[in-house]
């Protein structure tokens, strides 16, 4: 049946690609969640009137995260290319697409850590500080579990946003999805190769959209 519709797709080239997809994403989103929840929980701490309040290093990190935030995602790929070469000794294939993903999607996900952080009540952190908890023991036990469910919506737009990353991502040959499409797809102008490969980039986001909103619906306390 589907053979009729897709008449030239190959179908063991669309599912090693839609494996590559997912692994690219899922690697990408795990590291994106570690680095942006680092990121961002020491944006908030260091701003004014909290636990390491500093000027300076709030400076630089917001400095830092500003401008990878800012640069459009098909140049970031392009400027990365020395330092993934000198990294990985290669520039093709779903590993060499990591770094440009993770430095890409980090900066942002760091800004939706922060904007959850500060959605925290303030008087449930002094309580925590008026009880002379640790810094560690703020973090742990007050800072996470409060911004828990904002943390986990702002993860899930990362994750989308990083299957639309991988994409093109694929054009510059880091395999994928986005890199059929584009080779097997629109060079050789068979149609319905791009359209099965947009299928699946759909429903790849769509499951990682139901998960995000059934996990941030089971968490949120509210």
């Amino acid at each position: 049946m589907l053979t009729n519709f897709f008449p030239n797709v190959d179908w063991e080239k669309m599912w090693e690609a839609t494996y590559e997809t997912l692994y690219m994403t899922t690697i990408s989103t795990v590291i994106t969640f570690i680095l942006g929840l680092v990121i961002g929980i020491l944006l908030f701490l260091s701003s004014p009137n909290q636990l390491w309040a500093n000027k300076l290093v709030n400076f630089l990190t917001g400095s830092i995260v500003n401008i990878f935030r800012s640069i459009p995602f098909i140049v970031l790929i392009i400027l990365l290319i020395p330092f993934t070469k000198f990294l990985l000794g290669t520039i093709r294939g779903a590993d060499a697409a990591l770094p440009a993903l993770i430095i890409g999607a980090a900066p942002f996900y760091a800004r939706m850590v922060l904007i959850s952080l500060r959605e925290i009540d303030k008087g449930v952190i002094e309580a925590a500080r008026s009880m002379g908890a640790k810094t560690s023991t703020i973090i742990w036990k007050v800072l996470i579990p409060e911004s828990f469910p904002a943390l986990i919506s702002g993860l899930t737009v990362t994750a989308v946003a990083l299957v639309g990353y991988t994409a093109m991502a694929g054009i510059i040959g880091a395999g994928g999805l986005g890199n059929l499409a584009f080779l097997d797809g629109f060079q050789r102008n068979r149609q319905d190769v791009t359209l099965m490969a947009t299928i699946l980039i759909l429903i790849v986001v769509f499951i990682i959209q139901w998960i995000g909103d059934l996990i941030t619906a089971k968490t949120d306390k509210r």
